[in-house]
């Protein structure tokens, strides 16, 4: 990148300095040529850099600072990785040679004295910016070759399983998901111990070689492999020498056996059948004498045989798999790995359902160059960055859009940051610094209640990181019942830290009115205010069960030539006719009755009667049937008594329906009641009246 690209792209500096004077002469030094953001100490610096720390090209930093030093800001930046993306120059009155090699040992570029000539400050900046962009340009490179490579050597892997799979007769799924669960055993045996001395990067490099797997059965005779029935002995025999073959086929690449790859996929090939009670195969090892990695692969191999369709069997569902192999029914696993299994059984079955064979590769591909970047100290891509970007953008915006108290909390700093929203609804600044002593944890919360709050986030783990709190809130000058709801953050480590959380704030009495209204909202017909045919369903099916000899009927109806309407007058002057109904039906009758928009041009009403059916009919009927500007709305209408259908709504209904079929096979805009003689209607009639209406 040129020097010139690079005064004119109007980067951005963070100036941290108590000094007003010292910040505003190094803003009119720089401002002319790079937009200039202050902070008066570490604290406040740390809040900017939390919400756009990918925006800075640079930063000048002093030492002497009250809240929060130099010093320690640097510690906050390693801590938060912070360091690797922004350039610091450190200016300072303070030379002492322990200040100076304290602060090269946290980061520091460069440092400049106090007080300073504007041509050295101003040829220190680009030189610095100059020299962090040649890096990141270069670790971009790297990166995109090391990416590169990965690709090529996964491709070869996955084109050598899958020939394994299609002489196999197996979906290339299989590879995949061998992959998928060997990677979520893997992580969930570091997170209980580190007892068999796995770590983070062995987890990519067993994945990757689990794919191999089963190379050996490149050896074995199609027919064998592929039979459909049961194996004989000697069949059964022939077999199992794929695991020795497929290990004899890794032993014997030249030049190649120190590889890890290659000592890793040996382990596997070889030692996947091996059984923890020693009676697996080719060498009947016993326990820890198996491999972690082939015992991985093992159950991750068994649980994907069982719940894939073979030749010769069908699937069986994730929960009978899981039941079959912790009952020790597929033979004899790790019972620390059979933990691993039952903990991560509801991963699994979301998962396998959902990833495809591009995503995976991509995944794990991106996994590893991730964790080789880290250990080569490489920056992120300009691509990255502004997805990053992106995604706050994104999270801002739906912040504010939901109208809630949300909140974001860091450990170290001690921050807390509202949500624009909720800044503004609670009258408060946005970024609240030491929240234990400030007004948000003493006076929004009953400082005890705040204790509470941290203690039990400080507790949770990051395989349940998700806690919900009840308390007594003081907003805006008045105690409500609000509900806390968060989640812990930690670091991806082989030993997470705990870094904070994120949650939103809840008024109790709100939420419950917007559940109810919500609740409201999925009984009823948005066009007509109607019940919908569920929720009716349901109202009454909890009538006929609880009323015993009350008489109800249900009536069920249509609009005769509703298509018209549609047809002449546009679907507007349609949805108008049919909430004019709507408003007929409610007139027509009484509280404890219930009507429901059944869909389009449907509707039905359940009543009571004391005497006679008929009267009750003829009014509905004669104060739905009227005219609608222009249009006439006549209806037809199948009616059935509660008395003969046993307390079962499904009976009910049908009968309703078949005294309807039967209006519409003998005319329109009539009434009909269900009588035994109706159940004879055919289903070739059904389906006719069915297409007329």
């Amino acid at each position: 990148m040129s020097q010139e690209k690079i005064l004119h792209s109007r980067r951005k500096i963070l100036i941290v300095d108590d000094s007003e004077m010292n910040r505003a002469l190094l803003s009119d030094m720089l401002s002319d040529e790079y937009d200039i953001v202050e902070a008066e100490n570490g604290m406040e610096a740390s809040a900017i850099l939390h919400n756009q720390e990918q925006g800075f090209s640079l930063m000048l930093l002093d030492i002497v600072m009250p809240v929060m030093d130099g010093f320690e800001l640097l510690a906050v930046m390693n801590e938060n990785g912070w360091i690797k993306s922004i350039p610091v120059v450190m200016i300072s009155a303070e030379m002492v040679p322990s200040y100076v090699d304290r602060a090269y040992d946290l980061g520091v570029l460069d440092y400049i004295s106090r007080p300073f000539d504007e041509r050295v400050v101003r040829r220190r900046v680009i030189s610095t910016i100059m020299l962090s962009s040649k890096q990141k340009e270069l670790s971009y490179m790297v990166a995109e070759q090391m990416l590169e490579k990965e690709k090529n050597n996964q491709l070869m892997v996955e084109i050598l399983s899958n020939i394994v799979e299609f002489r196999n007769g197996e979906s290339g799924t299989h590879v995949l998901h061998i992959r998928t669960l060997t990677e979520f055993l893997l992580k969930r045996l570091l997170e209980k111990t580190d007892r068999f001395g796995i770590t983070k990067s062995d987890i990519s490099l067993i994945s990757n070689a689990s794919a191999l797997h089963d190379i050996g059965k490149i050896a074995v005779p199609s027919e064998i492999l592929n039979k459909p029935g049961r194996l004989t002995k000697e069949e059964f025999d022939i077999m199992k020498t794929h695991a020795a073959e497929g290990g004899k086929m890794l032993q014997s690449i030249p030049l190649r056996q120190d590889e890890p790859l290659i000592r890793t996929a040996y382990q596997i090939c070889r030692w996947h059948h091996e059984r923890y009670d020693g009676k697996g195969y080719p060498d009947g090892l016993v326990g820890e004498e198996i491999p972690i990695a082939a015992q991985v692969v093992a159950l991750a191999d068994v649980y994907d045989a069982l719940t894939s369709k073979r030749v010769y069997k069908d699937a069986f569902s994730h929960e009978k798999a899981i039941e079959m192999i912790v009952n020790g029914e597929c033979g004899s696993f790790n019972p620390f790995l059979l933990e691993c299994l039952t903990d991560i059984s509801d991963l699994l079955k979301r998962e396998l359902g959902i990833i495809t064979v591009d995503h995976n590769s991509n995944k794990e591909i991106l996994d590893s160059v991730e964790q080789m970047l880290d250990k080569g100290d490489f920056g992120v891509s300009e691509r990255t960055l502004k997805l990053l970007e992106q995604e706050r953008t994104k999270y801002k915006f739906f912040a504010d859009m939901s109208h809630e108290i949300q909140f974001e909390y860091t450990v170290t700093p001690e921050i807390l940051i509202l949500s624009e929203w909720g800044a503004q609804y609670l009258e408060m600044p946005e970024t609240i610094y030491n929240p234990r002593e400030d007004v948000f944890g003493t006076q929004v919360f009953n400082k005890d209640d705040f204790e509470k709050l941290l203690n039990e986030l400080e507790s949770t783990t990051p395989e349940k990181p998700v806690i919900e709190l009840d308390f007594v809130l003081n907003i805006n000058g008045r105690d409500q019942w609000s509900k806390v709801q968060a989640r812990s953050m930690w670091t991806d480590d082989e030993s997470p830290q705990y870094l904070g959380a994120i949650g939103k704030i809840v008024d109790i009495h709100k939420e419950k009115e917007k559940m109810e209204q919500l609740t409201v909202m999925a009984d009823h017909d948005p066009l007509t205010s109607l019940l919908n045919h569920r929720a009716a369903k349901g109202y009454i099916s909890s009538i006929l069960a609880a009323e015993g000899e009350r008489k109800y009927i249900l009536l069920l109806f249509d609009l005769d030539h509703f298509k018209q309407a549609n047809d002449k007058y546009g679907h507007q002057f349609g949805d108008e006719v049919l909430k004019h109904v709507a408003d007929k039906i409610r007139q027509s009758i009484r509280g404890a009755d219930i009507a429901a928009r059944m869909g389009g041009d449907e509707f039905l009403i359940f009543m009571d009667f004391k005497t006679s059916i008929e009267p009750q009919i003829r009014r509905v009927f004669q104060k739905i049937t009227s005219e609608y500007r222009g249009f006439d709305i006549t209806i037809s209408m199948g009616v059935a008594s509660a008395q003969e259908c046993d307390g079962d709504y499904e009976t009910l209904f049908r009968m309703a329906d078949e005294a309807l079929y039967a209006v519409k096979r003998d005319g329109r805009n009539a009434y009909r009641i269900y009588d035994n003689s109706l159940s004879v209607l055919s289903l070739e009639e059904k389906d006719e009246n069915k297409e007329e209406r």
